[in-house]
């Protein structure tokens, strides 16, 4: 499952490199660069998942730096590298299909869902990667988590529905230091109590296939993994990413015996209260790496 995540997020990355070929001349891959720079950082993701799809290694390399750092922990770091892998999306039929795209700064950040993965782990995998894009508009870095996506669910609502449109960009910030405060005061158990001061009472549309909806939902789940002594742990916020009423964190933690864990969690904002998450959950390998830049290194 994380291997597939890593070659699918490593290929989504490269995808970014999008437009010059090696063969071009000179003044055709000027031309290129100067229309490259001009694109949103949202574009030049767009590119490269275009690129990744189509196998278009020339746009690759236009896009993408050839340095560029790895965080999935089973790709190599570097572009050639990752080029490399993609005759096996090519050989199984693997793409992404993209659900949601935010940018904050230099940072996008999408949800998706990847498919015919089953060589990797499963027919479907959900993920969410983080890419950002350096000051000359060339995808620099990579991140992601991924995890089986689930049919039936504890909610009846999939990993990824719901809406999708950014609203109060105005609120950006503010929401981001409410999705800091649920983490801190909730997840890390500061102050659990006040659950309610952040997470709406009225609207609260639950997305991780094992919780239900509601508060309630929430407090059912936090019982059962009590009782049975599995209970997870946040430890540190790595990264809050924003765009409106969407904020994604990025954390770690432990569960499941103390094994070391990445949290994925995006949540959207309205009125000043969530009323959606979205989760992914990924346990942070310690063999078979292919580098030692981490999971996290933000």
């Amino acid at each position: 499952m994380s291997k597939i995540l890593a070659v699918l997020a490593l290929s989504a990355l490269s995808g970014i490199l999008a437009s010059c070929g090696v063969n071009q001349t000179k003044s055709t891959s000027e031309q290129n660069q100067s229309k490259t720079l001009k694109m949103t950082n949202k574009e030049i993701v767009g590119t490269f998942l275009g690129a990744v799809m189509k196998q278009d290694t020339a746009t690759m390399r236009q896009v993408a730096n050839a340095d560029y750092i790895q965080h999935n922990p089973f790709v190599p770091t570097g572009l050639e590298p990752f080029i490399g892998l993609l005759p096996v999306l090519k050989e199984h039929g693997t793409y992404a299909e993209n659900v949601r795209m935010f940018q904050d700064g230099d940072f996008v950040f999408m949800h998706n869902i990847w498919k015919n993965a089953k060589p990797f782990g499963a027919d479907e995998m959900v993920a969410f990667d983080i890419i950002r894009v350096d000051e000359n508009g060339k995808v620099a870095e990579h991140w992601d988590a991924m995890t089986v996506l689930v049919k039936e669910t504890a909610s009846g609502r999939t990993q990824t529905d719901g809406p999708t449109t950014v609203e109060d960009l105005d609120k950006t910030e503010v929401n981001k230091a409410l999705a800091v405060s649920l983490v801190e005061d909730v997840l890390m158990g500061k102050n659990p109590s006040k659950i309610g001061d952040y997470i709406s009472s009225e609207e609260y549309h639950q997305h991780n296939p094992q919780i239900k909806d509601g508060l309630t939902g929430i407090v059912e789940a936090v019982e059962y993994l009590t009782s049975q002594n599995n209970m997870f742990k946040y430890t540190k916020i790595h990264k809050v990413l924003g765009e409106g009423n969407f904020v994604l964190t990025v954390s770690e933690g432990e569960w499941n015996g103390g094994k070391k864990y990445v949290f994925y969690d995006l949540f959207r904002m309205k009125d000043g209260k969530i009323v959606a998450h979205w989760d992914v959950i990924q346990e942070i390998p310690t063999e078979g790496l292919a580098h030692n830049n981490g999971m996290f290194g933000f």
